[in-house]
């Protein structure tokens, strides 16, 4: 690991792995839900909202994806990806492309009282990096692959993850 300005460290895929690994309760798992790691105040936005509207509200607010909220019910997810791959690449026009022809619908989700190595299991296994959280039908938070990373518990499966999807975008 480099050490930056004393608070930053800048780690690859496997050292964040073999790091957080160090951390394993000795004799079993720490068993943890996502309640207890995700984020609950979540940028949203709706099917309407056009590419350069949600991405210019990524980039304020310094995140890779948003969930698409219709009629108070998550209906897709956007990711930074998405918007390279299905509009920017494509040359579609960002100003009046919308929200719904790019995003990826019926998302992959999980509820509040889905245990952490679950989640990170999931994650390594679809190859995604952020898992919406839903409980009765209506959005309560976001678990990125990152929230899985800073806590105590024996991730090595968000290490996984992270490396497949790594190596599958370079691979691209």
């Amino acid at each position: 690991m480099d050490h930056y300005s004393g608070l930053v460290y800048r780690v690859n895929h496997r050292e964040l792995a073999h790091t957080i690994s160090a951390f394993t309760i000795e004799g079993g798992d720490h068993f943890m839900l996502i309640r207890d790691l995700m984020t609950t105040n979540v940028l949203t936005c709706n099917e309407s909202t056009t590419i350069t509207e949600v991405a210019k509200q990524m980039s304020s607010q310094n995140v890779g994806s948003v969930p698409v909220v219709s009629g108070g019910k998550l209906s897709g997810i956007i990711t930074d990806r998405d918007i390279v791959t299905k509009c920017i690449a494509t040359g579609s026009d960002s100003h009046s492309m919308t929200v719904s022809s790019c995003m990826t619908k019926n998302p992959v989700t999980v509820s509040s009282d889905t245990d952490a190595h679950d989640a990170a299991r999931m994650m390594a296994t679809k190859q995604i990096r952020r898992l919406p959280v839903v409980d009765n039908g209506k959005l309560v938070g976001i678990c990125a692959l990152g929230d899985l990373a800073v806590v105590d518990i024996h991730v090595d499966e968000a290490g996984e993850a992270l490396s497949g999807i790594s190596e599958q975008t370079q691979l691209h």
